[in-house]
């Protein structure tokens, strides 16, 4: 197992977590382009094409004894993956979309927090900072699209599920530093359980509206290719691997990101809370970069 206190290996393994940030801002346009797809059927199919590119990387590396891997480590994953989509859906269908991903975006805050529980990691204050001006970046972008509708009593349970999601979300990335002995290819077997497990889902609590026309397909293709295949992996490596606390604020990129691919695309126009939203953003990742290069 490599030695993840070396500074080229955890710098390379950064860059490749931060692949997986890039690939999450594209999923609001991805998305978009599959039609009336419902959640749980969506989150089938691209897990299913997700899982999919794992098995062909197994098969091109340590081979399908890959997936044969200890009760923890499937419950972990396959808990991780299922866990955060399974109670976001319901945050989603309890409370106003706008709350409920605000709430559950405090996921990258929880992992810069949760951080400093690893062997060897050093939380400093310029992660927290870091992470808290990425946090109010979020808030402002939000803000600005005036989605925010205030938290009411009523929603209640819908907030509880978006603040589990955060929590199962951070959880699962921040632990899978004691599995880093389980390789980046048993992902996709957690990927193919998940998309079981959505199916049933979609079953049970969903009309079954497909994709329809090329388009769309080629669209739930390329959505489960990248944000949901190469994403996983690529995270996987940076939790394992990389600088946990640095990929957690930079986290908080995600969302500004998607914005200005929208603003990019005609589907959304630029504001003055999004320019707000990119300065604190990045500043908040300036700042945890620079307290990583002063040491773990």
């Amino acid at each position: 197992m490599a030695d993840v206190s070396r500074p080229g290996i955890q710098s390379a393994s950064t860059r490749i977590g931060l692949i997986a940030i890039l690939l999450w801002a594209t999923l609001a346009l991805s998305t978009a382009a599959t039609g009336a797809v419902p959640p749980f059927l969506l989150t089938a199919l691209t897990f299913f094409v997700g899982g999919l590119v794992g098995l062909v990387a197994a098969l091109r590396g340590p081979g399908l004894g890959v997936f044969r891997q200890r009760p923890m480590a499937w419950v972990h994953g396959v808990g991780g993956l299922f866990g955060y989509h399974f109670v976001y859906f319901t945050a989603l269908k309890l409370a106003p979309p706008a709350d409920a991903g605000l709430i559950a975006y405090l996921w990258p805050l929880l992992i810069v927090l949760m951080s400093a529980r690893l062997p060897g990691a050093r939380l400093r204050a310029a992660h927290v900072v870091g992470a808290l001006m990425g946090l109010a970046g979020t808030v402002v972008l939000l803000l600005g699209k005036g989605g925010f509708s205030g938290f009411e009593m009523r929603f209640l349970p819908g907030y509880v599920a978006a603040l589990a999601c955060a929590v199962i979300w951070s959880v699962y990335s921040v632990t899978s530093r004691h599995f880093s002995d389980v390789p980046t290819e048993a992902v996709g077997g957690f990927c193919l359980v998940t998309a079981v497990l959505a199916g049933l889902c979609h079953l049970v609590a969903e009309p079954a509206i497909w994709p329809q026309g090329a388009g769309q397909w080629a669209a739930v293709v390329a959505l489960g290719i990248g944000p949901v295949g190469i994403a996983f992996y690529a995270w996987d490596i940076g939790m394992k691997r990389g600088d946990v606390r640095l990929l957690g604020v930079a986290s908080y990129a995600a969302p500004v990101l998607s914005t200005l691919l929208l603003v990019l695309t005609g589907f959304a126009s630029a504001t003055w809370s999004l320019a707000l939203a990119c300065a604190l953003i990045v500043g908040g990742a300036a700042l945890a970069a620079r307290a990583g290069r002063g040491g773990t």
